[in-house]
Formats: structure tokens, sequence, C-alpha cells
């Protein structure tokens, strides 16, 4: 960052299926530290890292295969939320049928919860710097405001799978590199 700003609150913002995806699709499903991270792309003084991520479809009753898939997901999600200063919000996975009748799975109420947080704690003056692991350009109005609250918003983001639009209005974007995920392997 330009200035010092190692003396300043700063949350992390985590949308957890966005990463997820990067780490599968570009780093061959390494594990990674989640604290470790954090720490790593954080710069100042950490109040919280907010994960955001929703459980796997469960149809009612729940398959076999359901079932354990959820019960994976929530120990993960467990696992995370005992982390010092981490915080696990969870939307819903609800089943869609796209126009050619095939069904597909799809995250409800994860952005939005993510955008909610941003703007409320930059406009209630608790952080100075916001640090964003995501690519949707959903997140660029939320962005905007907590800029306008003046906050600092550095986003880590995949070349391959990001909005140009979100990347030119963050004040910093930084790639996630091979040397990061090699920084928090697990």
């Amino acid at each position: 960052m330009g200035s010092d700003l190692s003396s300043e609150w700063c949350a992390v913002f985590i949308d957890g299926g966005y990463l997820a995806k990067v780490l599968k699709n570009e780093f061959s499903e390494i594990k990674i530290d989640f604290l470790k991270l954090s720490n790593e792309i954080c710069p100042g003084k950490r109040l919280r890292t907010y994960y955001y991520n929703a459980p796997p479809y469960q149809s009612s009753p729940p398959t076999p295969e359901e079932k354990e898939r959820y019960q994976k997901a929530m120990r993960f999600f467990h696992s995370i939320d005992r982390l010092e200063r981490f915080e696990v919000v969870k939307g819903k996975t609800v089943k869609r049928y796209a126009a050619d009748g095939k069904e597909y799975f799809a995250q409800k109420g994860v952005d939005v919860r993510l955008a909610v947080d941003l703007v409320r704690l930059s406009w209630a003056g608790h952080i100075k710097i916001a640090v964003l692991i995501a690519g949707d350009n959903d997140f660029v109005p939320a962005v905007k405001a907590a800029k306008d609250a003046g906050v600092i918003v550095k986003l880590y983001y995949s070349k391959n799978s990001s909005s140009d639009e979100l990347i030119s209005t963050v004040d910093e974007a930084e790639e996630i590199t091979k040397e990061l995920i090699e920084r928090c392997r697990r």
C-alpha cells in the first residue's frame, strides 16, 4: 500500500465460493490456512475476517450424498469460525432450473450479506481498510459506499475470473498469486 496503514483497523471479507473456485481451478485445490491468509493480506490491525458461503443444497429428505456433503461443509465452516477473529456468514443454496430445463444450484444471500457488512462497518467507522477477496461486479456499489465513508478498499482477485469493473472501482487490486497461496499453505 502507498502509505503506512499498519496502525489502522482492517477487516477482511472473503467470498468463500469465489476463493474455493480459484483454489480449485488455479492451484490444484491446495489447502490453505485461513488465519495465515488473513494476516498476510491485512496490513493493519485486523478487526475480524468475515467468510461468506452457503452450505450445499439438500433436498427434502436429503440423499445420503447430500447429507455427507452438507456435514463436510458444516465441519469446514465450524473450523473457520473457531479461528481467532473469524466469523462465518452463511447464505443458502437453492435449486433452480435453466430455460432448457436443466437444474442448477445457486447461492442466495451471500453477496448481499458481504456487501451489507462492508458498508455497515465502513460507515460506522469501525475500519479504515477493507480487504476483499471476490470477483463479482455485484460488489461495486458496496465498494463505492465504503470508499465514500473514507475506507481504503483493496481487492485480491484471480485474473481468470474477475470483473474489470470491480478491479477499476477499488483503491488497490492485487492478483492472487502462487506465491501468496504458497505462503498460506496449510
